[in-house]
């Protein structure tokens, strides 16, 4: 399986109609079957406009979840879904107050909504002759989630977990399950994504995940240690890669600093084929740590903002890619957007035709760099 030169982080603005029938499913005004008919036609249009625009890769727009991550958190045995006192806090803004609520050992049980949705996408890309791929939140996003969100929401995880390092290898083995699960699904690209690490490299942010007692190399290694475990004995014709984001929500973000401080331990990760990273603004920092990336791993450069509809220079973006060959090579380097167009159901803002135009131009962009791009 050859890695596409071109690619896309995965999420897509949610179309009018499946806004308008989610609403309606809320408000009890439709049936759980009736809205499921909404998000099949829905994505079966974008699987459609994702192999026009050609796409070799595509996915289903994560058209069925709310968050990029809370859904499949709540999918775990021992998870709850719950409202918090607050949201996460972005740039001048506060999400929605969702949460994830620790009430029993966390158990993987058959039927996880991420396979259910990858079900129905795996069929619609084979018969146009692409990879469909299932991105989940990385383990240590579900770690995060439940140790750091709030006092009532650590305290319920206490009382499950008194012992954190039992909290941390059952994550990874509930997580390894589920890959296991896709995997026997059909599932052979699945990637991981990961604000954990955009959180941690931000000097002035990075304590909102002290324990109390952890120096920031210490939560990095330990972070590290959580993902690697659950992706250890996996099949070797499953892709594994991880996208490292700093928040992305309602075309605002959360964190700031460049990759420096944990580029020793996430670029190093065992079992990761590639990792997709942002570097769209200057909050990106340089392409300096791309160094720490093994040759062998690719580098897939967010380098076309999803946050913003104005489309970048093609020159400015090729001269950005040669810059960063000073670093990682170019032959183990690919161009995407620098993420989803739609983290959450708000979307950022963009129009649709905005979206389709940045995802060309990546395309674009990528075919006169690699003249062989496929």
């Amino acid at each position: 399986m050859s890695f596409p030169r071109y690619d896309i982080v995965g999420s897509f603005l949610r179309p009018a109609a499946l806004k308008e029938a989610r609403e309606k499913f809320a408000r009890g005004e439709i049936s759980q079957a009736e809205l499921t008919a909404v998000e099949d036609q829905e994505i079966k249009n974008l699987v459609q406009k994702e192999v026009a625009a050609g796409l070799k890769v595509v996915s289903d727009g994560e058209f069925r979840r709310s968050y990029w991550h809370l859904d499949t958190f709540w999918g775990f045995g021992g998870v709850e879904h719950v409202r918090a006192d607050h949201g996460y806090f972005f740039h001048d803004e506060e999400t929605r107050p969702d949460a994830a609520k620790l009430v029993g050992k966390l158990t993987y049980e058959a039927g996880h909504p991420d396979v259910a949705a990858f079900d129905f996408l795996k069929p619609l890309a084979d018969a146009a002759g692409v990879e469909a791929r299932q991105s989940i939140p990385a383990p240590a996003q579900l770690y995060c989630e439940l140790i750091c969100r709030n006092d009532e929401l650590i305290a319920a995880t206490d009382a499950v977990y008194p012992d954190r390092a039992e909290l941390a290898k059952d994550v990874s083995k509930v997580y390894r399950e589920l890959i296991l699960d896709l995997y026997k699904h059909g599932a052979r690209d699945i990637k991981l994504d990961d604000c954990t690490w955009g959180v941690l490299v931000n000097d002035s942010f990075w304590h909102a995940f002290d324990e109390g007692h952890l120096k920031r190399e210490e939560i990095l290694q330990l972070y590290k240690e959580i993902n690697e475990n659950a992706l250890v004995d996996l099949p070797e014709d499953l892709r594994i890669t991880t996208h490292i984001c700093r928040g992305n929500y309602d075309s605002t973000w959360a964190s700031e600093g460049g990759y420096g401080p944990a580029a020793p331990y996430v670029f190093k990760e065992k079992g990761v084929e590639a990792f997709y990273l942002e570097f769209d603004d200057d909050r990106s920092g340089d392409f300096a740590p791309l160094a720490e990336v093994p040759a062998d791993k690719v580098v897939v450069l967010g380098l076309v903002t999803s946050k913003k509809p104005e489309l970048e220079d093609p020159e400015a973006l090729k001269a950005r890619i040669k810059e960063a060959g000073q670093y990682h090579p170019l032959a183990t380097t690919a161009l995407s957007t620098q993420c989803g167009f739609a983290s959450t159901e708000e979307g950022n803002h963009l129009t649709d035709e905005e979206q389709w135009a940045k995802i060309k131009l990546v395309i674009d962009t990528a075919k006169e760099v690699w003249p062989d791009a496929e």
